[in-house]
């Protein structure tokens, strides 16, 4: 859960002429960090470009240029992994120390767009933009602001990472697959029918204390049947123990918020704990 968001915005066409770079680093989950700077493309600024972002010219014609500015940058990101959405922000630094003559920091890339297509399949061939997605999830952010959309894609990171139980490490394989990746993300499992728990379909979500894949044995050797989604079939959803009291102010999954609006319709399904599904497994 440790990482740092990198946002650029640029100038003109041109990706090397990046104007502003914003970057926001998350630790444990939560965001810990911001950083942000106009920079100066010494490049012309192409007057769409300007109507998108607000920057011109003027704005930046004391800024540091790319070169003076990496320094500074690559304290933030050196060894750590780096997110972008979508590969324009990974691009364009390549092309702006090419332009400059200089490396770049070593870093590992994640892309969130990748993350988030595979995340949720209503994302997997379209409106996985940040503007859509954050709506969505109602995240609140300013578009085209470098800033907050690092700001933004880290917290669509940490969503997935919740809703999915993949850890961000796990993602980093996960999005070299295709967009269904033939179960390999997922945990579905037949319940042992002789287990206590017989006929119960459960669902996690959240940190849990362990893996899912072990999360899934314990519930289906208790004979639960596993699957990776809220249905109309769910009968237990069980969140990690943090998430479910919220601490720090973390947000309710997708899968969370599912189960609670299927309850409000009657359906009977019984959110619980991860330490009170240990308790009922191994009752079981």
């Amino acid at each position: 859960m440790n990482f740092v968001v990198l946002d650029v915005e640029t100038a003109n066409a041109d990706l090397s002429s990046i104007c502003q770079v914003g970057i926001a680093s998350f630790q444990d989950g939560l965001l810990v960090n911001t950083w942000c700077s106009l920079v100066n493309p010494e490049d012309y600024f192409d007057e769409v470009y300007v109507s998108i972002h607000g920057i011109n010219e003027d704005q930046v014609a004391t800024s540091p240029t790319w070169g003076q500015i990496l320094p500074a940058i690559s304290v933030h990101l050196t060894n750590r992994i780096v997110v972008c959405h979508t590969p324009f922000d990974k691009t364009a630094v390549t092309r702006a120390c090419e332009r400059a003559g200089i490396g770049f920091c070593d870093c590992v890339w994640l892309d969130s767009a990748r993350v988030t297509r595979r995340a949720w399949p209503q994302f997997s061939r379209s409106g996985y933009g940040l503007s859509n997605v954050a709506s969505h999830f109602g995240i609140e952010y300013k578009a085209h602001d470098a800033l907050e959309d690092a700001r933004c894609a880290g917290e669509i990171l940490l969503l997935a990472i919740s809703d999915t139980g993949l850890q961000l490490e796990e993602w980093l394989i996960r999005v070299k697959q295709g967009i269904s990746a033939n179960g390999q993300n997922g945990h579905k499992q037949a319940g042992n029918p002789d287990g206590d728990l017989y006929g119960e379909v459960v669902v996690f979500t959240g940190a849990l204390s362990v893996t899912r894949s072990q999360a899934a044995e314990m519930a289906a050797t208790a004979g639960c049947n596993v699957n990776d989604g809220i249905t109309k079939h769910t009968t237990l959803l069980v969140v990690g123990d943090q998430d479910l009291r919220k601490l720090n102010g973390r947000a309710k999954s997708t899968k969370h918020l599912k189960a609670e609006q299927l309850m409000a319709k009657g359906q009977k399904i019984r959110i619980v704990g991860e330490s009170d599904f240990k308790y009922m497994v191994a009752g079981a």
